[in-house]
């Protein structure tokens, strides 16, 4: 099994030396590592050269992670993905336990773990609305994203059938990546943590000014106009997007978002009528 391990990152040098380190601590190892400089200006290409060179180095403007993630995707050599936030790091066996479950589940092209979360340097406990599930899970993966991107190995081919990441979405790209994976092939999930995500600092992707509901509404969406599905995942996801948008409907209205909140009511009418 061939793999590589995709590591988006910007201005993270201070962090990017413990995720690397966890990549090359691990008892299975990937055929390469990538790591995608999302336009750092931090000297991130001099001290990678320095202290990494068998890395492979890939530099592109400041388009996002999504885009970071594209690239890193489009240069693999290997069959099978890892992606790693270069926030983040991986327990040592994390590859070497995805790599035996999907060998003993030959149909299963996708595994994901369970995670240890640390904020502001103190361990937290998951709350139960971010349990994980492995299988067919489409509907589990309506209203939040289930899946770290850290945490996840798949087969390259499944992207093939499924498209990259949405280069158009600041954040919720992994959600809506993995809503139209889970739509037609099931997941593994190892009940163990085998990753730590570290959260609560300042360049944290998900801290965006206008939250991410929104953009969970674009996904679903866009999911249901583009993405064959069954009749049962077409009604899941439209009752699910509806009911997210009633509640954003409800958030603009009192801030007095008075052009927004007609858009929301006329695309209310239309989900629930179509």
């Amino acid at each position: 099994m061939k793999i590589s391990v995709i590591i988006p990152t910007y201005n993270r040098k201070h962090t990017l030396n413990r995720a690397i380190h966890s990549v090359l601590s691990q008892t299975f190892q990937p055929r390469e590592i990538i790591a995608v400089d999302d336009g750092s200006t931090d000297r991130t290409k001099e001290w990678l050269a320095k202290m990494y060179p068998a890395i492979r180095y890939v530099h592109q403007s400041n388009s996002g992670v999504s885009a970071a993630r594209n690239v890193g995707i489009k240069t693999a050599q290997g069959d099978w993905l890892a992606f790693l936030d270069s926030d983040d790091e991986w327990l040592p066996q994390k590859l070497e336990r995805q790599v035996a479950a999907v060998k003993e589940d030959a149909d299963s092209l996708f595994c994901h773990t369970n995670e240890i979360w640390i904020r502001n340097g103190v361990r937290v406990n998951q709350g139960k609305k971010h349990r994980k599930y492995g299988g067919l899970i489409f509907d589990k993966c309506l209203d939040i994203c289930r899946i770290s991107p850290s945490s996840a190995l798949f087969k390259k081919s499944i992207l093939d059938d499924t498209g990259l990441f949405d280069e158009e979405l600041p954040v919720c790209e992994d959600y809506d990546l993995w809503l139209r994976i889970t739509a037609s092939y099931p997941v593994i999930f190892l009940d163990e943590p085998l990753i730590k995500k570290y959260g609560g600092h300042e360049d944290q992707l998900s801290r965006v000014p206008a939250g991410i509901e929104q953009y969970r509404i674009q996904s679903l969406e866009k999911i249901l106009h583009t993405v064959e599905l069954t009749s049962a995942q077409s009604d899941a996801a439209r009752k699910m997007l509806l009911r997210k948008m009633n509640i954003y409907l409800g958030g603009l209205k009192k801030r007095g978002r008075s052009e927004l909140v007609k858009k929301i009511e006329k695309k209310i009418v239309y989900w629930t009528i179509i």
